[in-house]
């Protein structure tokens, strides 16, 4: 008797499969990241016809100018905001401002008809549900990703809606423009967010199985003892 403990025949598996403690991520707080980067990106759109209204012009103009990187910013697929005797949101047709006497196209506002936000009706859409999306997600982020199958169904009516209207066959409505953006800013997130939840190992890894997935202990062989040279 030598006066060692015995050693044991076999170990368990179960804390090699256990995922590292989501609190040693670097990343653990991308999720309210974006959605605050979303929320300030909303905000801003939004304050530029605000900003122009109240008179403050060097500050809206730098606004518009900065969102031109993201959008074509065309007056008559954007929202107008503050017109006098219109919805909150106007909208005005590419003829019923060629005929005010104004370019459609890089037309920002004015007192009488309003001043519109810093990006399109598409573009609000989208980030809109996408900020609904990561809101969303952050109550539930046990949610599966989409399919890329999914996923393609519902961006298919805004590629339908783009492309039909990009190669002039029709011009879209700002119904169909909001509809489709929702749909696609919503499906962006859907198949995007879980997904990076993965790549940062943030979801734990036994959501992946069934709840009565179990896993038997493996035999591990006791290594044979080694004999001196004297026997």
């Amino acid at each position: 008797m030598t006066g060692k403990r015995p050693r044991p025949r076999f170990q368990p598996l179960a804390p090699l499969l256990e995922p590292a403690a989501p609190g040693h991520s670097a990343f653990r707080h991308w999720l309210v990241t974006v959605n605050t980067a979303l929320a300030i990106f909303i905000a801003g759109a939004l304050a530029a016809p605000i900003l122009a209204a109240i008179g403050w012009r060097s500050a809206s103009d730098a606004l518009y100018a900065a969102y031109h990187f993201t959008c074509h910013q065309w007056a008559f697929r954007g929202f107008f905001l503050f017109a006098p005797h219109q919805p909150p949101l106007a909208i005005y047709s590419l003829q019923q401002l060629a005929d005010l006497g104004t370019d459609p196209f890089s037309f920002i506002g004015n007192p009488d008809l309003g001043w519109k936000m810093a990006f399109c009706e598409r573009d609000l859409a989208i980030y809109v549900a996408l900020l609904a999306a990561g809101l969303y997600y952050a109550r539930r982020r046990d949610l599966r990703p989409a399919s890329f199958l999914v996923y393609g169904l519902l961006i298919l009516p805004m590629a339908l809606d783009g492309f039909t209207q990009l190669f002039g066959w029709r011009e879209s409505t700002w119904e169909l423009r909001v509809v489709t953006g929702l749909l696609f800013g919503l499906a962006s997130g859907w198949l995007v967010l879980p997904r990076l939840d993965d790549a940062f190992g943030l979801r734990a890894i036994a959501s992946q199985y069934s709840s009565d997935a179990s896993c038997d202990p493996v035999l591990l062989r006791e290594a044979e003892p080694q004999l001196s040279p004297r026997g």
